[in-house]
């Protein structure tokens, strides 16, 4: 008679794995620091996993900036890292002014405060969904 072990282990190991919808929105960051050249002109990049997905406009002069942009990844799964990187637009290179780094993202809504090692804070949130949800 054969065991199903195996069989059991697939089945438990496909649960675990499986895709849901990530929505990141509330993007905006406080007390953002000043430079030689001014007030921050700042942009978030956004990334899920291995995944880039996309970065925000930027807004010039703005210590306390809010990103209307929204991204989504519908190929997401729980506990993967969510990195969001906090950048000062500038003429011939960019700053970075801090990462955020989610290490594992969780199932439903959430509300995050990050410190930026450069200074200011960044506020997000996200939600994640499974597919029947």
């Amino acid at each position: 008679m054969a065991s199903s072990l195996p069989l059991f282990l697939l089945v438990l190991c496909s649960l675990s794995v499986a895709q849901c919808q990530l929505r990141l929105f509330n993007l905006r960051a406080t007390d953002l620091p000043s430079d030689l050249l001014g007030t921050t002109d700042g942009y978030v990049k956004v990334f899920c996993g291995a995944d880039t997905l996309g970065e925000t406009s930027v807004r010039n002069d703005n210590a306390n900036p809010w990103w209307e942009e929204e991204f989504e990844h519908f190929k997401a799964y729980e506990n993967e890292i969510l990195r969001l990187e906090v950048h000062d637009s500038d003429l011939l290179f960019d700053d970075l002014l801090g990462v955020c780094q989610r290490q594992q993202i969780k199932l439903g809504t959430h509300e995050h405060d990050c410190f930026l090692k450069s200074g200011g804070i960044l506020h997000y949130s996200y939600t994640l969904s499974g597919n029947n949800q």
